[in-house]
């Protein structure tokens, strides 16, 4: 495995202070604390090659747990090895193995052109002239940017940058992804880009991707793998497909712009379509007795979108 966590900690002490002045300035000479556990005794390993999405509402744990795992936070308790190495130790081998993107950070230089950024990343992780070239051609043909590497940075779109980041952040060819929310203001086609050089990427290279985002289209599309967090506890560890078979094992069928007598086996009228929600065991007979009588509509039959089954998932816990 290229990730092994048991029971990863993290805990911070926060100061408490009462309300108003008198409160601010009782603080200032009896200063009052408390403990917020941001994460609690986590445990899970990841294969080398993995696709694994880490999923939880805002404040669950999410983005404390990839800076314990990239190293950037020191657990409170618990070990974590990735690639090998211990994360909070900080080691070169350990850096040149990883990479961590952030979508509302970045680390190109404003004013520069992007080609720059990638020069400085190629001296600083001590990258081989002749394979960064070669890294370079290969990312830069993938997500299409040759136009653009000599604009500035300020110049670029949103979409533009994130393309440009991800090509900054692989330069060095690591092992492991850390991604944290890598298309999160990108429009719906720049978004589908992004996750087609993820997945071509992880595929090409074998490198191992934990993505968390908050478009579950990205997950959906790119992580067959769920680890889903909520206030700091890890509550699930398995597959997409056996979580929404758990929590959503219902079908809808869809028939596109289907007649009205539909209604007869139970369809409603939904944005000029009709459809039905069904058992999966009923799928099959309800998709017989519509052919049946029109065998030239068009049909589909989809699972309950994940927002709906995370947000299923999330009730449950809660009830």
């Amino acid at each position: 495995m290229i990730i092994d966590v048991v029971g990863l900690s993290k805990t911070y002490r926060v100061p408490v202070k009462g309300e108003g002045l008198a409160g601010s300035v009782k603080s200032l000479f009896n200063r009052q604390y408390r403990d917020v556990e941001a994460v609690k005794n986590v445990s899970f390993q990841i294969e080398r090659g993995e696709r694994v999405g880490f999923l939880g509402p805002n404040g669950a744990g999410k983005t404390t747990t990839l800076k314990m795992l990239s190293g950037l936070l020191h657990p409170t308790a618990g070990t974590v090895l990735v690639a090998g190495y211990r994360p909070k130790d900080r080691v070169v081998a350990f850096l040149r193995s990883i990479t961590l993107v952030m979508g509302q950070k970045q680390q190109l230089l404003w004013d520069l052109p992007p080609q720059e950024s990638f020069a400085l990343n190629r001296a600083m992780y001590g990258v081989d002239p002749a394979a960064y070239a070669r890294t370079l051609d290969q990312l830069v043909a993938m997500l299409k940017i040759e136009p653009i590497l000599q604009k500035p940075v300020r110049n670029l779109s949103l979409g533009e940058r994130m393309k440009c980041e991800l090509v900054a952040a692989l330069l060095h060819q690591p092992q492991v992804l850390f991604l944290d929310e890598p298309t999160i203001g990108l429009d719906v086609e720049m978004q589908v880009q992004v996750r087609k050089f993820i997945h071509e990427y992880n595929t090409s290279t074998g490198a191992t991707v934990i993505l968390t985002s908050h478009y579950m289209q990205d997950i959906a599309a790119l992580t067959p793998r769920l680890l889903v967090i909520d206030k700091g506890t890890l509550r699930y560890d398995g597959s997409l497909t056996a979580l929404t078979e758990r929590v959503a094992p219902e079908r809808r069928i869809v028939v596109k712009g289907g007649p009205a007598e539909l209604a007869e086996l139970g369809f409603v009228p939904v944005d000029g379509d009709q459809v039905a929600t069904v058992t999966a065991e009923e799928t099959n007979r309800r998709l017989s007795s519509v052919l049946s009588r029109w065998p030239m509509v068009e049909i589909a039959v989809e699972s309950p979108p994940l927002e709906e089954v995370m947000a299923r998932y999330f009730h449950e816990g809660s009830a």
